[in-house]
């Protein structure tokens, strides 16, 4: 007990220990590249100010692309000098690249112009991916931790085994909604200016790891964030992975299951209408011709016919005791 306490602690402080010394490499390998850049674009700026009524058409052509660069580097020209104060690269904010980075969501919005923070960001996602993978799949044990003690509660209540297990699940499912969806989908609506759906939106393509970009948090000029949001958002992205992780593994399992139970069914429903089939030439007699009567079947109804019925009927009995169940 007191090992896996110390081995669990040891993760935690090293895991940590990690985002925080690449936040801080970070910070120092780029945020001084990112103020000349946005010297530089604040320039362009004012000289396009200066002297936009002797713009020719390729002037304002070279201008637009050059914003549109900027832009995508991350960098907002908008506002006066002071801009240059707000930095990507921050303590706060290299941690949450730090954290983009070795869960792989990879927005695009912010990354490393430097040929050193490239090269680092390379050493540093090599060894911090695998470790993050170990420190997702900690996190998953003590989550299925927290279903199975509880379970073991309801258990003791006197509760049956199936009810437990749905008990269990729609716990996982239900609070796993609630705290790495919905209660932050409020906080971004609140923090970001965005509607409740964009929270929602932004919230699972984050934790599924798709990362389109479109939506990043902290980004937006014209609003006053808290020197802490991103790190705290960071924090909340690796716990979400693990959850939604498991979430994943839960769809997937039901998937493989109902697959399986499909071809069982399909392979049982093959195999009895071989057997009837077999059974109807074995006990026929040489030479014997049956005679057509009338059936309900309506004109052309044979005995192959019959059968076919017969095993759907059985079938649908069958099914019917299923759902029944």
């Amino acid at each position: 007990m007191c090992s896996g306490k110390i081995h669990t602690g040891l993760l935690v402080v090293s895991y940590a220990a990690y985002l925080l010394l690449g936040a801080i490499v970070f910070r120092a390998l780029e945020k001084n590249a990112e103020t000349e850049q946005k010297r530089a674009v604040i320039r362009m700026k004012e000289a396009f100010l200066q002297n936009f009524a002797h713009l020719t058409v390729a002037d304002v052509e070279q201008f637009v692309k050059n914003l549109t660069d900027a832009v995508q580097k991350g960098l907002y020209p908008v506002g006066n000098k002071s801009q240059t104060e707000l930095s990507n690269w921050d303590l706060s904010n290299s941690f949450f690249f730090v954290g983009s980075l070795v869960s792989t969501i990879g927005y695009g919005t912010q990354c490393p112009k430097t040929a050193a923070g490239q090269i680092f960001s390379i050493f540093f996602a090599s060894f911090g991916i695998p470790l993050t993978i170990i420190f997702l799949h900690w996190v998953g044990k003590m989550l299925s931790l927290l279903c199975e003690r509880l379970g073991r509660w309801l258990y003791e209540k006197g509760m049956k085994k199936k009810k437990i297990k749905f008990l269990t699940l729609l716990f996982f499912l239900v609070m796993g909604i609630l705290v790495f969806l919905c209660l932050p989908s409020l906080v971004f609506q609140v923090t970001e200016g965005w509607s409740y759906s964009e929270g929602i939106y932004f919230a699972f393509i984050t934790l599924s790891t798709i990362g389109f970009g479109d939506y990043v948090v902290g980004k937006q000029p014209d609003r006053n964030y808290p020197s802490y949001y991103r790190s705290l958002v960071a924090i909340w992205i690796i716990f979400g992975l693990a959850w939604i992780a498991l979430l994943f593994n839960l769809l997937t399992t039901l998937l493989e299951d109902t697959e399986k139970k499909i071809a069982q069914d399909l392979h049982k429903r093959g195999k009895a209408g071989k057997d009837n089939e077999e059974n109807r030439k074995r006990y026929q007699p040489a030479g014997f011709v049956a005679a057509e009567e009338p059936s309900l079947l309506g004109s052309g109804g044979d005995a192959q016919k019959t059968v076919s019925l017969a095993a759907h009927l059985g079938d649908a009995k069958q099914a019917e005791t299923i759902f029944s169940l």
